[in-house]
C-alpha cells in the first residue's frame, strides 16, 4: 500500500476548491465558527458513508450506473443552488446571526447532504483508491484504513478553512459590509455549483 502517494493525491483534491470547501467557509462568514464545526462534523459523515460504500462495493455501481451518477450529480448541483438562494434572500439582516431554525442537528444535515451528493467523492473512491490498493492483501481492510486516512485528511484541511474564515470574519461581517459580504457568499455558493455540474459532467 503506498500510503504516502495516497496521502498526498488526498491533499491535492481537497486543496482544490469545490462545494465542501465554498460551503464550509460561506457557512464559517455567515454564522460563525461554531455553526461551521457543525459543517464540517456533517460533511466528514459523508464522506465516511462514500468510504463505507466503496468497501462494500456501492460506490463502484453507481459510478457504473449512468442514470444513478445523473440524479446524484443534479441533485448535488440543485442542493449548492438551494443554499445560494437562502443565502441571497437573508443577505439583508441587519446583522450576522444565525437563521432561525439552523439547530446543530441540520447544520450536520447540510454538510452532509453537501458532501454526500457530490459524485466527485465516488469517482474519487471508484477511480483512484483503487490504485493503492496492494496486490494479494485482504481489500475491504485496505479500503477501511484508506477511507479513514481520506476522512482524517479532509476533516483537518476543512477546520483549517473555517478557522481561516472565521479570522476574517468580525472585519468582512461588520454592519455595513453585511449585504455585500453574504451575497459575494451566496454568488461562491453558484460558482460551486457551476462547477460541480461541469467537473463532474467530464466522464
Amino acid at each position: 500500500m503506498q500510503l504516502a502517494e495516497f496521502v498526498l493525491a488526498v491533499l491535492l483534491m481537497e486543496l482544490t476548491p469545490g462545494p465542501n470547501m465554498a460551503y464550509l467557509a460561506a457557512l464559517s462568514l455567515a454564522q460563525g465558527r461554531a455553526a461551521a464545526l457543525y459543517g464540517v462534523l456533517g460533511v466528514a459523515a459523508g464522506l465516511a458513508v462514500h468510504a463505507a460504500l466503496a468497501a462494500l462495493g456501492v460506490g463502484a455501481a453507481v459510478a457504473a450506473s449512468p442514470w444513478l451518477y445523473q440524479v446524484l450529480r443534479w441533485a448535488g448541483v440543485a442542493f449548492m443552488l438551494f443554499l445560494a438562494w437562502e443565502g441571497w434572500r437573508g443577505a439583508d439582516a441587519a446583522e450576522a446571526a444565525p437563521a432561525p431554525g439552523l439547530t446543530a442537528g441540520r447544520l450536520v444535515l447540510r454538510g452532509f447532504v453537501t458532501n454526500v451528493l457530490n459524485p466527485k467523492s465516488i469517482m474519487f473512491f471508484v477511480a483512484v483508491v483503487p490504485g493503492f490498493i496492494a496486490p494479494g492483501a485482504p481489500v475491504t481492510p485496505q479500503l477501511a484504513l484508506l477511507g479513514g486516512v481520506y476522512v482524517g485528511i479532509a476533516t483537518t484541511v476543512h477546520l483549517a478553512i473555517i478557522l481561516g474564515a472565521a479570522a476574517l470574519r468580525p472585519w468582512l461581517m461588520a454592519e455595513h459590509r453585511i449585504r455585500l459580504v453574504r451575497r459575494s457568499l451566496s454568488l461562491l455558493l453558484v460558482l460551486a455549483a457551476l462547477w460541480l455540474a461541469w467537473s463532474t459532467g467530464l466522464r
